[in-house]
C-alpha cells in the first residue's frame, strides 16, 4: 500500500472516528427523507443501525484488509452490513431500498471527510476509496438481502405445507391425515414428519391417509404414497389409504401400480371402520384364546 493509498485510508478512518455521530445524524436524516418509510423503522433505530455500522466501517479501515475485500474479508464489517440486511428484510422493504440505504451513507461521510481537508486531489481520493468501500457494501447487502429473502419465503412454504397437511385423531390410537392437492417430494417429507411424531405421541396404531382432496394420482404420488405407508409401518403401526375414486383405481390399475400390500378404502368412514376393526381385532383373538 502507497503512502497516499495509506494516507487517504487514515483520512476516512479518522472521519468516521471523530465524527462518528455527525455522520450517523446526517446518515438518519437522509434515510428519513428517503427510504426509511419502505423498512418501516423509526428514527430510534435507524440510529442504532447506523451507530453499529459506522463502528463496523471504522474498524475495517483500521485493518490491514485492502479496502476491496475488507467489506468482505472483516469479520466485523461483514457481520454488520449482514445484519443491516436481513433486519430490513424482515421489515419487508425492497432490496434496492436497503442498498441505496447503505450508499446514502456516501453523502454523510464525505461531508465528514471534506471538513478534515481542502485538499482537491486528497479529496477526490478519498471519494474513490468511499465509493470503493460502500459500493462493495451495498453488494453484500443486496446479496444477503436476497438470501435472506429467499430463507423467509422457504420457512413460509414449510410452514404453509404444514397447515395444509393437519394430522387428525380420529379415535383412540387412530389418526388421519387428510391430503388436499398436489403430493410431491417437499410435501410427502412434511406428512411424513409430522405423521411419525403424531403416532408417537398419541400411541397410534393405525394411519389413514384419505386422498380425496387429491386431483391425481401418478407414479410419483403412487411412491410417495408408499413411502409414507413404510415409514408408518416402521414405527410400528399399520396405514389404510381412503378416497380412492373410481378414476384414480383406474389410473392406478393402467400405471400397473402394486397398492395390494396396502389397505384401501373408497371413502374416510370406511376407512374409519376398518381402522377401528384393525385396532380391536388383537383384544377380541385375544378373548377367543381365553
Amino acid at each position: 500500500m502507497s503512502s497516499t493509498e495509506t494516507g487517504v485510508r487514515e483520512l476516512v478512518a479518522g472521519a468516521l472516528e471523530t465524527a462518528a455521530d455527525d455522520i450517523a445524524d446526517r446518515w438518519v436524516q437522509l434515510q428519513l427523507t428517503r427510504t426509511a418509510s419502505e423498512a418501516g423503522l423509526g428514527e430510534g433505530e435507524l440510529r442504532e443501525e447506523a451507530d453499529g455500522l459506522i463502528g463496523a466501517l471504522t474498524a475495517g479501515l483500521k485493518s490491514d484488509v485492502a479496502v476491496d475485500r475488507v467489506v468482505a474479508s472483516h469479520q466485523d464489517l461483514r457481520r454488520a452490513v449482514s445484519e443491516f440486511s436481513m433486519r430490513r428484510a424482515r421489515k419487508g422493504a425492497a432490496p434496492t431500498a436497503t442498498s441505496m440505504a447503505v450508499l446514502s451513507l456516501k453523502e454523510a461521510l464525505l461531508a465528514a471527510v471534506q471538513r478534515r481537508t481542502h485538499d482537491g486531489d486528497e479529496l477526490f481520493e478519498a471519494a474513490l476509496l468511499i465509493n470503493q468501500l460502500l459500493d462493495g457494501a451495498g453488494a453484500l447487502c443486496f446479496e444477503t438481502y436476497v438470501e435472506g429473502r429467499e430463507e423467509i419465503i422457504r420457512r413460509q412454504s414449510r410452514q404453509l405445507l404444514e397447515v395444509s397437511t393437519p394430522v387428525v385423531r380420529l379415535w383412540r390410537q387412530v389418526l388421519a391425515v387428510p391430503l388436499i392437492g398436489t403430493l410431491d417430494t417437499a410435501r410427502t417429507q412434511v406428512v411424513m414428519e409430522n405423521l411419525l411424531q403424531a403416532i408417537q405421541e398419541h400411541e397410534a396404531r393405525i394411519a389413514i391417509i384419505d386422498i380425496t382432496g387429491v386431483p391425481t394420482v401418478d407414479t410419483a404420488v403412487a411412491q410417495h404414497l408408499m413411502h409414507t405407508v413404510n415409514a408408518v409401518r416402521l414405527m410400528g403401526a399399520d396405514c389404510v389409504i381412503s378416497g380412492i375414486r373410481p378414476p384414480i383405481a383406474q389410473t392406478i390399475a393402467q400405471l400397473g401400480i402394486d397398492l395390494s400390500t396396502i389397505l384401501t378404502r373408497a371413502t374416510l368412514a370406511d376407512a374409519l371402520s376398518a381402522a377401528i376393526e384393525l385396532r380391536d381385532a388383537p383384544a377380541a383373538t385375544e378373548l377367543a384364546e381365553r
